[in-house]
C-alpha cells in the first residue's frame, strides 16, 4: 500500500469514480483520527484538531491552506479559539475520492510537525 502523504492529487472531473468500500478500509488505516461523516448527502471527511489558542489555530490553518493551493484540492476549514475543523471532500462528484484521504494524511502530517515545533 502507497503511503498517502507521499501522493499527489489527481486532476478530478465530473464523473470521476468515488472510493469503493474497500478502498475506504485501506485508506483509513493511515487516517484514523479522521470520521466520514454524511452532510447534504454527500461523504465528507472530518477532524477537529486542538491548539494552545486562537494564534496556533489560525498558523495551523494558513499552512492548511498553503498545502490546499500547492495541491490544488481545497477544504472546509473552521477556525476557532483553541480548534480547527477541516473537512475534505471532492465537489466534483458529490463525495469521497482517492484525494480527500490524500489531503487528510497531509493535514495530520501537518499537524504533527506543528505539534513537535
Amino acid at each position: 500500500m502507497d503511503e498517502l502523504t507521499q501522493m499527489k492529487c489527481e486532476a478530478c472531473h465530473a464523473g470521476a469514480p468515488k472510493v469503493t468500500a474497500e478502498e475506504v478500509e485501506i485508506y483509513r488505516r493511515q487516517v484514523p483520527n479522521w470520521v466520514i461523516i454524511e452532510r447534504d448527502n454527500v461523504q465528507r471527511l472530518e477532524r477537529v484538531y486542538k491548539f494552545k489558542d486562537f494564534v496556533a489555530a489560525l498558523s495551523f490553518t494558513q499552512k492548511v491552506g498553503r498545502l490546499a493551493e500547492d495541491e490544488g484540492h481545497h477544504p472546509a476549514l473552521l477556525t476557532e479559539w483553541g480548534s480547527v475543523g477541516v473537512a475534505w471532500w471532492t465537489h466534483k462528484i458529490h463525495g469521497l475520492h482517492r484525494n480527500d484521504f490524500i489531503m487528510a494524511a497531509k493535514t495530520d502530517e501537518i499537524y504533527h510537525d506543528f505539534a513537535a515545533s
